[in-house]
């Protein structure tokens, strides 16, 4: 069952899959209605899941689950992740790849790879202030409390400390 993200508790679990590019205007006009059938459809063990997704900075797909309706079941979230599988196919983009991460630049998404991390660190292209996209998130509420976070706020803390 649809439920809009917005209306999701802070305690709805959240599944954030980080696209390689951005995706374009037309694409998420495309994108809409597979959407919305997917968490229409979605179930677990025969369960309506009440459930949401929407696509953040226009590069995060984000799926939303509020657990208090029906939780997931390892079915269904295999389900969910075949769905994302589908849209990589179909958009000819990456969801699934976790070799990067994402922060917030001059108000773009710019990806780095983790081998880069310690390096861009070093060089100050990063600083504890700069927005993280934390892919880590698992509720609502820590999604809304801010995302993009600093990153020096979050779990890439221990990487300044050396520098500091």
């Amino acid at each position: 069952m649809y439920v809009p993200f917005d209306q999701l508790p802070a305690s709805a679990r959240i599944w954030i899959y980080q696209a390689n590019r951005p995706f374009t205007a037309a694409e998420l006009e495309n994108l809409q209605p597979a959407l919305r059938r997917f968490v229409d459809e979605w179930t677990s063990h025969g369960r309506t899941l009440a459930a949401s997704v929407a696509v953040l900075h226009q590069q995060f797909l984000v799926v939303g689950l509020d657990e208090a309706v029906a939780d997931a079941s390892g079915c269904s979230i295999d389900a969910s992740v075949r769905f994302v599988q589908s849209i990589e196919q179909q958009q000819q983009v990456q969801l699934l790849e976790k070799s990067k991460l994402a922060f917030l630049l001059d108000g773009n998404v710019m990806l780095l790879d983790r081998t880069a991390l310690k390096e861009a660190v070093a060089a100050g292209a990063l600083q504890t202030d700069t927005p993280y996209f934390d892919a880590t998130r698992t509720t609502v509420g820590q999604l809304q409390a801010g995302w993009p976070a600093p990153a020096g706020t979050t779990w890439l803390a221990r990487y300044f400390q050396s520098v500091a």
